[in-house]
């Protein structure tokens, strides 16, 4: 009678255990940087084979992430490469693509650079704008890239868009450039700021012709 009572209670003990869901444990705790990449529509970046723009009316770019395969086209010349495979030209157009790139997509950049250091948000007053919005300052490492040691303070809104930065070369205290994030655009799910300008006079770095194609 001891064994039935005993075979009976593991029975149950068994079929309670398989009645019982696992917990889900779901990722909660979300970095500052991944929300205002995700804000401008990172979580779409999976999905893009191809982006173009023009930098300032200088330089028009195509850009295949997925491959790596970059075009530089100029007034005076076209240049394609892979930025897996670069010799001495590719190079120098290299130093210029990141650079424009990282205007382009500053956002995204945030998730990136993992080698660069993110501060923790704070409030403080926008230069431009004279108005409180969030903070954070990007700053590289002291080797290795194209801007060593270089920082960039971050204003982005309570909807972790980004309205201006200050760039610091080499993390001088004193700002090298500051500017605005405006005219916002959704390509594709990519949002991004088309015009920035200075606080004052009629100073403005735009991009034109900007697609983006996905898969």
């Amino acid at each position: 009678m001891k064994q039935i009572i005993y075979i009976a209670i593991s029975l149950l003990l068994l079929t309670n255990c398989k009645q019982t869901p696992k917990t889900k444990v779901e990722k909660t705790d979300i970095s500052v940087a991944e929300k205002i990449a995700n804000a401008h529509g990172y979580q779409n970046w999976k999905n893009v084979a191809e982006v173009q723009f023009t930098f300032a009316g200088k330089r028009h770019w195509v850009w295949l992430p997925k491959t790596n395969q970059v075009t530089l086209k100029t007034a005076t010349d076209t240049l394609t490469y892979n930025r897996k495979q670069m010799d001495s030209t590719a190079l120098k157009a290299d130093r210029a693509f990141i650079n424009d790139k990282f205007w382009l997509l500053i956002p995204f950049q945030l998730a990136w650079d993992s080698s660069a250091s993110i501060s923790a948000p704070e409030k403080a007053t926008g230069p431009i704008a004279n108005t409180v919005l969030n903070k954070i300052t990007m700053t590289y490492p002291n080797e290795g890239g194209y801007t060593p040691g270089d920082a960039y303070d971050i204003f982005y809104d309570d909807n972790f868009i980004i309205k201006e930065w200050v760039f610091r070369r080499g993390n001088q205290k004193e700002p090298s450039l500051i500017n605005t994030f405006e005219n916002l655009q959704d390509f594709n799910g990519i949002k991004i700021a088309l015009e920035h300008k200075k606080g004052e006079g009629d100073w403005s770095l735009d991009f034109t012709n900007v697609s983006v194609v996905l898969e």
